[in-house]
C-alpha cells in the first residue's frame, strides 16, 4: 500500500489514462487490495476493485458457510453489511464524473447467489466499483490516496470487526430452516407453503419491501390446509401447504388473490429476515405463465393447445415474430415444460381469455372444427395426471374451473378460507353445458435445436455486443429485447448474468449444437463445478455484479430473441 501511495503521488496532475498503471495487487496490514480494472475516463464505467481478507485475520467460522444455502446467505449478508458501512462512513472525496464513488451490488429482499462477496476456507473477498478521483481529465493523486489507502481500509475494518453477529446468526439459522421446509415439501407432495403470520402485501407496486404490519393483515392458513413442519431444536412452524394438483385461488376483486399468487411465485427464492415472506416457499421449478402479445416464438410445439390453424400453419413446430395472446401463452407453457417445470402459476388477469376458457354457449355458436384452440380448462387435468405438472390458478370470472379443481381457496379481505367442498357442490348442481375439448397431452416431442447461433453471432458483430439496461431490457447490438413478461426475474444483476451466459453459450456452440435444455443444463453444471466466475472474460476476470438467474429465466430470454 505504501508503493500505491508513492505511485499516486507521482501521478498527481497527470493525464487520467496514466491511472491504468496502478492495476495490480497491494498488500495492506490485514488485507490485500486488488485493482482489477481502471476506467479510461472519469465519466466512463467505474473502476473495479477487490478487498481480500485472509480468514485467519477474522473471527468468521467455517461452519457458517459449510453448506450451499448457508454460503449464499452468508455472502448476501456481508454484501449488505458492506453496503450499509459505505452509507454510514462519510466520503468527502469530490471531483469530476464518478470521482469518489464507492458502490457494491447491494442485494434486494431475495437471497440469491451473487459475485459481490466470495467466502472460502481461505479468505473473504469483497468486489465493488469505485470512481478514481479526477479534475476534468487530470488525476487527483492525493484524493486517490484518501480513497484507496484510507477510506477503503476504514470501511473494510468496520465491516470485518463490527458486523452484526446476531443478524448473521439469524440469517444462517433462517437458511437452515428454509432448507428443512423445502425438503419437507418435496417429501410430502406439497408445491407451496405460506407460513402463518407471513406479510404478503408490499409497501407499493414499485417496492419489494413489506407493507407495515400496522397496515397489513398477516396470513393465516385455513385449518383444512394447515400443516405443521418440524424444524431443528424442537421448533415447529405452521402454515398453509398447497398440495400437488389443481388449486384455484378465488374471491372478489381487491381481496388478495393476486397478492397471494405473487407471494407464491416469488417463493421460488429464499427471502431475508424481515421481508415478511421468509417462510413463503414454493417448488423451485414453478413458472409464472402469462399471455405475451407480440413476442417471438421459434419452433415450439404448441399442439397441446392449438391445432389446425388457418392456411395449414404448423403448430408442432410453431414460429412467429408476432405471437397473439393465445399462441404466446401456449408457447410459454410448452417452453416451461421443455425445461421440466412441475408447477404452473397463472393469473386470469394476465391471461388470454380465449386460451383459458370456451363456455357452452360459445361452443354451440362456434363449432370445434372452426376453433383451433383447445382451452386450458380442458388440458389442466391431463397436465397433472399424465405429466405430473400442478397448476395454481387465480380466477374470479369462470366457475367452470370448479369441474377440474382439486382444491379451492377463497380470499376474503386478505384472509384465506377453504371453499373446496362448496365449489364441488356448486359444480354438481349447476351443469356448465360445455363439452370437454381435450386432446392428448405430450411433452414437446422433438428436441428443439438452439436458436440460430451463427445468426446471433453475425448480429453481435466482432465485438459481441450484448448488454442489459436495467432489469427488463437486453440490447443485442442495437436491438432491444423486452423482458417484462418474465415475472420471476427479480434483479438487474440476474439480467446482466444472462447476457454473460448467452455469450458463453455462443462461444460453446461454435463447437456443438445441442438442444436448448441440454445447453443450459451443461452451462449450469460448469458454474456448479467452477463457480460463477466461469462466465467471466479476459475483460472482466472478476465480475463484481453478477447474480444467478434460474434456468427457466435464462431459457425464457433465449426463446424470445428475434432471429
Amino acid at each position: 500500500m505504501n508503493q500505491l501511495k508513492e505511485t499516486l503521488t507521482k501521478l498527481d496532475g497527470k493525464s487520467y489514462k496514466a491511472l491504468k498503471s496502478i492495476c495490480g495487487l497491494y498488500k495492506g496490514s490485514f488485507y490485500t487490495l486488488s485493482i482489477d480494472y481502471v476506467q479510461g475516463d472519469p465519466f466512463a464505467a467505474p473502476s473495479k476493485v477487490r478487498l481480500i481478507v485472509p480468514l485467519k485475520n477474522t473471527d468468521l467460522q467455517e461452519t457458517d458457510f459449510s453448506t450451499y444455502d448457508r454460503k449464499v446467505a452468508f455472502e448476501h449478508t456481508f454484501t449488505s453489511f458492506f453496503s450499509k458501512v459505505i452509507a454510514t462512513i462519510p466520503n468527502h472525496i469530490k471531483g469530476t464524473g464518478k470521482s469518489g464513488l464507492v458502490t457494491i451490488d447491494t442485494p434486494g429482499q431475495e437471497v440469491i447467489e451473487q459475485s459481490s462477496v466470495s467466502i472460502s476456507t481461505e479468505s473473504i473477498e469483497f468486489r465493488f466499483y469505485i470512481g478514481l478521483p479526477a479534475r476534468g481529465r487530470t488525476i487527483l493523486g492525493k484524493q486517490g490516496i484518501q480513497l484507496l489507502c484510507e477510506y477503503l481500509p476504514k470501511v473494510l475494518k468496520k465491516v470485518i470487526n463490527e458486523y452484526d453477529r446476531e443478524y448473521l446468526k439469524g440469517m444462517i439459522q433462517l437458511a437452515d430452516d428454509q432448507k428443512i421446509i423445502r425438503d419437507y415439501l418435496r417429501s410430502n407432495d406439497i408445491v407451496s407453503f405460506i407460513a402463518n403470520d407471513s406479510i404478503l402485501p408490499r409497501e407499493s407496486g414499485h417496492s419489494e419491501k413489506p407493507l407495515s404490519r400496522k397496515k397489513a393483515i398477516p396470513f393465516l392458513s385455513p385449518k383444512e390446509y394447515e400443516v405443521t413442519i418440524p424444524l431443528s431444536n424442537d421448533r415447529i412452524i405452521k402454515g398453509m401447504g398447497i398440495p400437488k394438483g389443481i388449486t384455484l385461488i378465488v374471491g372478489g376483486g381487491f381481496h388478495g388473490k393476486s397478492t397471494l399468487l405473487k407471494g407464491i411465485q416469488k417463493g421460488v427464492y429464499n427471502h431475508k429476515i424481515g421481508d415478511g415472506r421468509e417462510f413463503v416457499l414454493t417448488e423451485d421449478s414453478a413458472v409464472k405463465i402469462r399471455a405475451e402479445d407480440g413476442r417471438a416464438v421459434h419452433n415450439v410445439n404448441i399442439s397441446n393447445f392449438i391445432n389446425e390453424l388457418p392456411f395449414g400453419k404448423n403448430t408442432v413446430s410453431f414460429s412467429t415474430e408476432d405471437a397473439s395472446g393465445s399462441t404466446s401463452q401456449a408457447a410459454n407453457i410448452a417452453e416451461a415444460m421443455e425445461m421440466d417445470t412441475s408447477l404452473l402459476l397463472i393469473d386470469e388477469d394476465t391471461s388470454a381469455t380465449n386460451f383459458m376458457i370456451r363456455d357452452g354457449r360459445m361452443q354451440q355458436l362456434v363449432q370445434k372444427e372452426k376453433e383451433p384452440i383447445t382451452p386450458f380448462i380442458d388440458q389442466v387435468k391431463p397436465l397433472f395426471e399424465k405429466e405430473k405438472i400442478s397448476t395454481i390458478l387465480v380466477i374470479g370470472g369462470s366457475g367452470d374451473y370448479f369441474d377440474v379443481a382439486d382444491h379451492v381457496i377463497m380470499m376474503e379481505e386478505y384472509r384465506a378460507f377453504d371453499r373446496t367442498e362448496k365449489a364441488m357442490n356448486i359444480a354438481k348442481k349447476n351443469n356448465t353445458n360445455r363439452n370437454v375439448e381435450a386432446s392428448n397431452i405430450s411433452v414437446p416431442s422433438h428436441a428443439r435445436r438452439n436458436f440460430e447461433w451463427d445468426y446471433i453471432n453475425r448480429k453481435l458483430g466482432s465485438k459481441g455486443k450484448i448488454s442489459n439496461k436495467g432489469l427488463y431490457t437486453i440490447m443485442i447490438d442495437r436491438e432491444s429485447l423486452q423482458l417484462h413478461a418474465i415475472e420471476q426475474l427479480i434483479n438487474s444483476s440476474q439480467t446482466k448474468t444472462i447476457t454473460y451466459m448467452i455469450r458463453y453459450l455462443l462461444k460453446e456452440n461454435k463447437r456443438k449444437n445441442e438442444p436448448i435444455k441440454e445447453s443450459i443444463n451443461n452451462l449450469y453444471d460448469d458454474i456448479e463445478n467452477k463457480g460463477i466466475d466461469v462466465l467471466s472474460s479476459s475483460l472482466d476476470k472478476y465480475p463484481v455484479d453478477l447474480a444467478m438467474p434460474r434456468k427457466f429465466e435464462l431459457a425464457a430470454v433465449i426463446n424470445r430473441i428475434r432471429y
